[in-house]
């Protein structure tokens, strides 16, 4: 059973994202895996603050390109959309995990290119997002 201690711990660890910070942290040093480590991770909390404080995106693993590739692979004969099955399991192998359901074309199963390169920048940013979000 968990000591009073360790239930307020878990709280703060969970309040704080710090193990989403932790895993998006390990990620990005192991993707880019720079010269300089500690000022590489300097840099990305700075990032990752300014981001915060000025509400835009922050540093993310994946760009445009990266988006490209994973729809053309969604879609090999290049129909110029994907299922919404497709457009989900994708989102998910990238790591979003709060995904929009009603996507623009979820409701014909014809999710365009453009659509799921939305939804996978919001998600991206949301799930990169490693600090407490105000209720504001």
């Amino acid at each position: 059973m968990a000591t009073p201690r360790a239930k307020e711990a878990a709280k703060y660890l969970e309040r704080h994202k710090i193990a989403e910070l932790m895993n998006n942290l390990t990620s990005s040093l192991l993707f880019n895996r720079p010269e300089d480590p500690k000022d590489f991770l300097i840099d990305y909390l700075g990032q990752l603050k300014d981001s915060k404080d000025n509400h835009t995106q922050g540093p993310c693993l994946f760009n445009e390109s990266n988006l490209d590739s994973v729809f053309g692979i969604l879609d090999p004969t290049n129909e110029g959309y994907v299922s919404y099955d497709q457009y989900k399991e994708a989102l998910i192998t990238l790591g979003v995990s709060k995904i929009n359901e009603c996507p623009e074309g979820g409701d014909h199963d014809r999710i365009s290119r453009e659509t799921f390169k939305v939804e996978a920048r919001k998600g991206l940013q949301k799930s990169s997002a490693t600090y407490e979000e105000s209720c504001n």
